[in-house]
C-alpha cells in the first residue's frame, strides 16, 4: 500500500508537467510513468493503447485529484440560513481537446462549476446574516433612510476603488430623493428594499408590515426599474412573520455580520479596526451614509482586501457562484 501511494504521488506530479509533443515522446513518457506504477503495485495500468487514449487517461486521473465538491446551503443555529457554494471540476473533454491541439505545451486544465444539491431556496423562510465561509468575498450593505450629505463622497470612494455595494433604500426617502437614487444606480450599485418608513417590523401589524415592504417594492420598480431580491429590516428588527411576509413578496430577509455602528459617530479609525479584526469570508458589513463611514470607507476597503477577500454586492456574496482563482490549480 505504501508503494502504491508513492507511485500515485509520482503519477500525479508527472501529470502536472506533462508535455504534449510528438507521439513517440508521449508514448515514452506514459510508459515510464506506467512502469513506475506497475512496479510499485504489481497491477497493470493500461493495456495497448494509442497515445491519445493514454493522454485522456492521464487527464482523467489528474481531474480526480483537482476536483472540489460543492457545499450545500444549510441552516445554522447562530447564523441562520447560509448559502451553498459551487464545487469545481476539470472539464475533461475540453481539456483533452485543448491539450491535443497544442503539442509541445503543458496541459492547461479547463474547469467547470458544479452546483450544490441544496440551495437557499430549498431551506424555507430564514433570515441570512452571512455568505458561505468557503467563499472569499464580502459585501458592503449601505442602509439609506435619511441624510444625503455623504452619499456623493461615498460613491466617489467606491468608484475609485472599483467596488460595488448594495444600497437598501427606505421607501419614503426614495420618494423624496429619486434623483439621488438614480445616481446610485447609475454608478452600478445594487438597490434593495429597506421598508417604507423605518418601523420596528416586529412591532407592527401584519397588514402594516406587508404595506411597508410592498409599497417600497412598488417604488423601486416604478422609479428605478429594479427587480429586487433582498429585504433589510430597519434597525435589524424582525420576527418570523416579517421573514414570511418578505418571502411572500419574493424577497429574502438579509441582516449583517459586522456593524460599523456609524450612527453613534465613532472615530473612523475605530471603524477600520473593527472591520479589519472581524471581517471573514462571507461577511456582510453594515453602514449608513454618515461622516464616520464616509471617512473610513477607503481604509475599510483596504482592510477587507488585506484578508484576501473580494468585495461584491450582497447578491454576489450570497450566490453559490464560485470565485475561480489559483486555488483550483
Amino acid at each position: 500500500m505504501k508503494k502504491a501511494k508513492i507511485a500515485a504521488a509520482a503519477l500525479g506530479s508527472a501529470i502536472v508537467v506533462l508535455l504534449v509533443g510528438q507521439i513517440s515522446g508521449i508514448r515514452e513518457y506514459v510508459q515510464e510513468v506506467r512502469s513506475q506504477w506497475e512496479e510499485a503495485t504489481a497491477v497493470e495500468v493500461w493495456g495497448p493503447a494509442t497515445a491519445g487514449e493514454q493522454l485522456m487517461e492521464l487527464i482523467k486521473l489528474e481531474a480526480e485529484r483537482r476536483k472540489q465538491a460543492p457545499v450545500d446551503a444549510t441552516v445554522d443555529r447562530v447564523w441562520k440560513a447560509i448559502p451553498g457554494y459551487n464545487g469545481v471540476e476539470v472539464d475533461i473533454e475540453a481539456t483533452y481537446r485543448r491539450a491535443a491541439a497544442a503539442p509541445g505545451m503543458p496541459v492547461k486544465y479547463i474547469y467547470k462549476q458544479t452546483p450544490p444539491q441544496v440551495t437557499l431556496d430549498d431551506l424555507g423562510h430564514h433570515p441570512i446574516y452571512r455568505g458561505n465561509p468557503a467563499k472569499p468575498m464580502a459585501a458592503f450593505m449601505i442602509n439609506v433612510a435619511w441624510g444625503n450629505e455623504y452619499i456623493g463622497p461615498m460613491l466617489d470612494t467606491l468608484d475609485r476603488e472599483h467596488v460595488k455595494a448594495t444600497f437598501f433604500l427606505d421607501g419614503s426617502w426614495l420618494k423624496k430623493n429619486p434623483d439621488v437614487a438614480k445616481e446610485i444606480q447609475k454608478r452600478g450599485h445594487e438597490i434593495s428594499n429597506h421598508a417604507y418608513s423605518h418601523p420596528n417590523m416586529s412591532r407592527v401589524s401584519r397588514e402594516r408590515a406587508l404595506q411597508e415592504i410592498s409599497k417600497t417594492e412598488a417604488l423601486l420598480k416604478e422609479t428605478l426599474g429594479v427587480q429586487n431580491k433582498w429585504f433589510a429590516p430597519p434597525s435589524g428588527d424582525y420576527d418570523q412573520e416579517t421573514v414570511d411576509i418578505a418571502a411572500s413578496q419574493g424577497l429574502k430577509t438579509v441582516l449583517w455580520t459586522l456593524d460599523t455602528v456609524d450612527w453613534r459617530k465613532p472615530a473612523p479609525a475605530s471603524i477600520v479596526r473593527k472591520i479589519a479584526s472581524g471581517v471573514e469570508p462571507g461577511s456582510l458589513i453594515l453602514m449608513h451614509p454618515t461622516q464616520s463611514s464616509a471617512a473610513a470607507l477607503a481604509d475599510m476597503i483596504k482592510a477587507v482586501r488585506s484578508k484576501g477577500l473580494t468585495l461584491g454586492t450582497v447578491s454576489q456574496t450570497l450566490s453559490a457562484e464560485r470565485i475561480m482563482d489559483s486555488t483550483v490549480e
